[in-house]
């Protein structure tokens, strides 16, 4: 801390204003942030709460105000990576130094049925456990929330996975598989849990400042020399113009260069659902099929994603020259079996059972199902993505609040994508559930955002648009 004391309300002024804060004011903030977390945390045990100092000391609306004038005045790239790094080490971080290997790790802005995760990660391990040099995934990821599916929900189908490993579990599991597929334990960015919390309240969350500094603190958490970022834009992403996610893409990857880790965003389309399955167990039937070398049509565009994005990953890892021979490596190691042989490794260190991939299949079991049909005959013209996401939503496979239980089986399946040709009566959907009377709101939702056109649509690109250090301002 400088000479000089640090008050909340000096830090409210000068950003109200807009003007920039020094390193030790956002090194402050976040200090006290944590502090006052601590804080909460004992209240809540009955505990006596640690006495602080007068200058450790920050109210919540002291912090709702801190956040709301980000909000307002955004962050100078040198702010941006100053608050990115003391929420990084806010609470313990994960050291691959002892691994003596490139870790890397892929992260998506969120999408319906995207579950590349899943494929990516036996890929790149497969690759580590093969070929020199040697590259690891320390893979921490999210639960679904809104209208977005969470890696974490769709693990935990699999009978007895542990995605709760803690940071030493998660260094022996890199040895023995060359990627761990974890949630965020609790005292990983304990920063981010409170000023996202407050975020949710404050109606702050959009920034792309603070988005940046949530999701980078993370995944430099992880000690990650590599970073491969998947940014949706459509109507299905999260951000709400192709605009606003570029500028997120470009925050991230000038964050993450700055931090001394390689980082390229892709900005991906997701104006329909990836592959052929959006839900939870579902998703993982639909990547061990991929794995086991049955490739549904309607999964192309998953494959697709995923080897791209896993050729990033092997190019920043020095396996392959090119990303685009790196893809090519990712497809040959899909289709050869070793990312199958590689996940059958990684769900095994994680305490799942492996024999359900026996059948797949076999193991989805919901009580209802629905089958939206086309009502005219035609093309496949669009479709809002996220309604289609809230529609997987309540049938049971997400939730709207942290904490709301998910079911496995619920769901929904592809058959068909924008410019389908059509005719009447073929299926579009079929809606799965655990509850029959959840089946007709989201068969509502489904039916009312559907389009079906005389004319074929175009669809967009699969990758819209590639940012690096190279495209960026640092």
């Amino acid at each position: 801390m400088p000479g000089h004391a640090i008050h909340p309300i000096d830090i409210i002024r000068k950003k109200r204003h807009g003007e920039e804060l020094s390193q030790a004011e956002v090194e402050h903030f976040v200090h006290t942030v944590v502090l006052y977390g601590e804080q909460k945390i004992a209240e809540g045990r009955g505990e006596h709460p640690t006495l602080l100092a007068a200058t450790d000391k920050i109210s919540e609306a002291q912090i709702a105000a801190i956040l709301m004038a980000i909000f307002q005045h955004g962050l100078s790239h040198r702010e941006l990576a100053w608050l990115t790094n003391a929420m990084r080490y806010s609470g313990e971080t994960f050291d691959a130094s002892s691994l003596n290997t490139f870790t890397v790790d892929k992260h998506s802005t969120g999408g319906v049925g995207d579950k590349s995760s899943l494929l990516i990660a036996p890929i790149v391990a497969a690759a580590g456990l093969e070929m020199s040099p040697s590259i690891s995934v320390p893979m921490i990821s999210g639960r679904s929330l809104g209208h977005t599916g969470g890696t974490l929900d769709k693990l935990e189908t699999i009978p007895g996975f542990d995605t709760q490993l803690g940071l030493v579990r998660m260094a022996e599991v890199l040895r023995e598989t060359h990627a761990a597929m974890m949630g965020q334990t609790p005292k990983l960015v304990p920063a981010d849990r409170i000023l996202y919390a407050m975020r949710d309240h404050t109606g702050t969350v959009e920034s792309p400042f603070l988005i940046t500094a949530s999701i980078m603190s993370k995944k430099l958490a992880e000690d990650l020399k590599g970073l491969v970022l998947d940014v949706k834009v459509g109507s299905g992403a999260f951000m709400p113009t192709y605009e606003k996610s570029k500028f997120l893409a470009e925050l991230m990857v000038s964050t993450g260069e700055l931090a001394g880790t390689r980082t390229a965003a892709l900005l991906t389309t997701m104006d329909e659902p990836m592959g052929r399955f959006s839900g939870n167990w579902i998703e993982v039937w639909e990547c061990v099929d991929i794995m086991q070398g049955r490739r549904h049509p309607m999964s192309a565009d998953l494959i697709e994603l995923s080897t791209i994005l896993s050729g990033w990953m092997l190019y920043f890892g020095g396996k392959s020259a090119t990303p685009e021979a790196g893809a090519q490596l990712a497809d040959e190691i899909l289709a050869s079996g070793a990312a199958y042989k590689s996940w059958l490794h990684i769900v095994a260190a994680h305490k799942g059972d492996t024999s359900i991939f026996t059948n797949p299949a076999a193991f989805h079991k919901p009580k209802a199902s629905r089958v939206l049909k086309a009502s005219r005959t035609g093309y496949l013209a669009g479709m809002d993505c996220t309604e289609v996401g809230w529609a997987v939503q309540r049938l049971g496979a997400g939730r709207t609040k942290p904490g709301d239980p998910v079911s496995a089986h619920a769901g929904i399946e592809s058959h068909a994508k924008i410019g389908t040709h059509l005719k009447i009566g073929d299926p579009i959907f079929t809606l799965f559930s655990e509850d029959e009377a959840l089946l007709a709101e989201p068969y509502r939702m489904l039916e009312a955002t559907v389009a079906i056109s005389d004319t074929r649509t175009e669809p967009q690109p699969l990758i819209r648009e590639i940012l690096t250090r190279d495209t960026v301002s640092l």
